[in-house]
């Protein structure tokens, strides 16, 4: 998830209208995969998301677009370039024709040398197949393009699946949270980009004891961004006094992992599964 603009003094006044026990949350999911085990397959691939539960992932982190055909598709950047040996925006291409891609081509595991993975034909996987191959297990699902379509196209696959249990919704586009909210209240949903500063800038005033709603279950930011403290014990207690729970993002250091739960956090995201694992 893209850092929080903490600079924009924004307060969301939407409440959640869901339950603090809902089951994604308990027992809360303490290690969150970042794009599966993107440091050893290619990322948000099921072979990404298979490795990253070997390694004792607790709930995979993923990200979503929609196909040219309407498709709800895994995949982080609104192109495929980066991914893929060709270019071109997800939007317009075809579920069919993103299939056909090799979304193994770029991924190396020693900086160039070597392509494990080109031409053994990786594709990226719809929502759907990922919820179907994974029966059970939790995942945080963060909806990158922006408007009610992507959101609509959400609610509508976690109801197919009977999946709203076990789904975490993100986004940094707030409008898609609320959208996400109406069709689906009993939702578990982290804050937007907009809702996390208002909550931020409130704790460290002392004053988020005063708010009496939540737009969310969970606030998902990094620990600090800019130089700014988002994630330390006395902003814990005051996001757990006001009923949050805390998924810090996105920490590769074992020194840092370490701290944060000291502090209290409930949840990491991390590209080190197995490192994070072995820490708790």
């Amino acid at each position: 998830m893209c850092a929080v603009y903490v600079l924009l003094a924004i307060s969301c006044g939407s409440s959640y209208s869901g339950s603090m026990s809902h089951p994604f949350l308990y027992p809360s999911p303490r290690v969150l995969a970042h794009r599966g085990d993107s440091l050893h397959c290619p990322e948000n691939t099921l072979e990404s998301f298979q490795s990253a539960l070997v390694a004792g992932a607790d709930c995979i982190e993923t990200d979503v677009h929609l196909s040219a055909d309407g498709e709800v598709v895994v995949i982080h950047d609104s192109r495929v370039d980066r991914v893929t040996g060709e270019s071109g925006s997800v939007d317009k291409m075809s579920l069919k024709k993103l299939k056909q891609l090799d979304f193994g081509y770029h991924f190396s595991p020693d900086g160039g040398k070597t392509f494990p993975y080109r031409g053994k034909g990786i594709t990226l996987p719809t929502l759907s197949e990922a919820l179907e191959a994974f029966p059970g297990i939790k995942f945080n699902v963060d909806m990158k393009q922006k408007g009610r379509p992507m959101a609509e196209a959400l609610a509508e696959i976690l109801t197919r699946h009977d999946a709203i249990d076990r789904v975490m919704c993100a986004s940094v586009h707030d409008g898609n949270l609320r959208i996400l909210r109406a069709l689906l209240p009993e939702a578990a949903t982290s804050c937007g980009a907009a809702e996390a500063a208002g909550i931020i800038l409130m704790a460290k005033a002392g004053v988020l004891f005063t708010r009496n709603s939540l737009p969310a279950l969970a606030l998902q930011v990094p620990s600090r961004y800019k130089g700014v403290t988002f994630i330390n014990s006395r902003l814990i207690r005051q996001y757990h006094q006001a009923g949050l729970f805390v998924h810090a993002w996105v920490i590769n250091n074992a020194q840092e992992m370490h701290q944060l739960l000291e502090y209290g956090t409930d949840g990491i995201c991390t590209d080190q599964t197995a490192l994070l694992q072995s820490l708790l």
